[in-house]
């Protein structure tokens, strides 16, 4: 009689098992809010996301001083403190970051090596920068089209064309 008690034993532990690593796999799909990053090249997970909250009551041409840069009009409002902090350990040759999942549209304004860079609706709605970047550090802002809006988003960076 203990044979048939065993294996029920067997299968408890292979179901508990499976519970716990199924607990733990979704706990790492879980996003910082308002998280920063550093990255070297051949980062992973790539595409690597960030959260945060879109919006503020600055003008983004204020925060930008400027009106447009070579990759976009600096529009929307965002927080006087940057959403986020990159850190990129070497240079990327390519490297994209993208804002995504928002319900509306958003802005973004990066300052880091060589100067500040913005966009408005790079992909659809959703703000975005790609091109060459250099080391070291960068502020991220992420901006809402309207003054006191303030909506979800997921920050995507990826070295993928």
């Amino acid at each position: 009689m203990t044979m048939p008690n065993q294996g029920i034993r067997l299968l408890i532990k292979i179901v508990t098992l499976f519970l716990v690593i199924n607990t733990i796999a979704d706990a790492q799909e879980v996003l910082p809010i308002f998280g920063d990053a550093t990255l070297k090249r051949n980062f992973n997970p790539d595409p690597f996301r960030l959260r945060g909250f879109s919006g503020g009551s600055i003008p983004g041409q204020k925060l930008a001083g400027m009106l447009e840069t070579p990759t976009g009009l600096c529009t929307g409002f965002v927080d006087e403190t940057p959403d986020h902090t990159l850190v990129l350990k070497n240079k990327f040759y390519y490297l994209k970051i993208l804002v995504m999942d928002s319900e509306e549209g958003t802005t973004l304004i990066v300052k880091g090596p060589g100067g500040t860079w913005c966009n408005d609706d790079f992909d659809g709605e959703n703000a975005g920068i790609v091109g060459e970047w250099l080391p070291g550090t960068y502020q991220i802002w992420v901006g809402s089209e309207k003054q006191g809006k303030s909506l979800p988003y997921t920050l995507e960076i990826t070295e993928f064309r």
